[in-house]
């Protein structure tokens, strides 16, 4: 099997058409930003797991580390955007839309866009450090509203 007709499989599986509605429900009807709004960042991190599909269909099935990463970068983006505090991450997570930047990624790997190619693999080591950033961020923010929810947990139940 050719590697053009191995993409059009691809695109024509069950995997994919479900990364479609994934990417639909979450950001096209907002359902990412609506359960950001659960507080502790417990619905950033449950919409973040949907992201799990693209990285498989990415790594697995498309086997291309570069895209992999350009994908973890937009997850991780969009959950440190939803971990900021007093809404404002919840405004920022209506725009951000990583579950359809994730697809428009994989769908120009699968049409063999050179454009969204040639982007993928140049950025592909700012991908990866912007990982460790996310990540490291995301931790900070974490461990800085545990602070805030134990200071205030004190305050209201002294």
């Amino acid at each position: 099997m050719t590697t053009a007709e191995r993409k059009k499989r691809l695109g024509e599986s069950r995997l994919y058409q479900g990364m479609q509605k994934i990417s639909a429900w979450l950001d096209r009807y907002y359902l990412d930003a609506i359960a950001g709004l659960v507080p502790g960042g417990i619905g950033d991190v449950a919409t973040a797991l949907f992201s799990l599909v693209h990285v498989y269909f990415a790594l697995f099935r498309l086997r291309s580390v570069p895209l992999t990463l350009a994908i973890l970068n937009n997850a991780l983006r969009d959950v440190l955007f939803g971990l900021i505090p007093f809404y404002v991450g919840d405004v920022l997570d209506f725009f951000h839309r990583a579950n359809s930047r994730n697809m428009a990624l994989i769908n120009g790997f699968l049409n063999n866009d050179e454009t969204v190619i040639r982007n993928i693999n140049r950025k592909a080591l700012q991908s990866l450090a912007m990982i460790v950033v996310f990540v490291l961020a995301i931790f900070a923010m974490l461990y800085v509203l545990m602070k805030i929810a134990s200071a205030l947990g004190t305050v209201i139940f002294s």
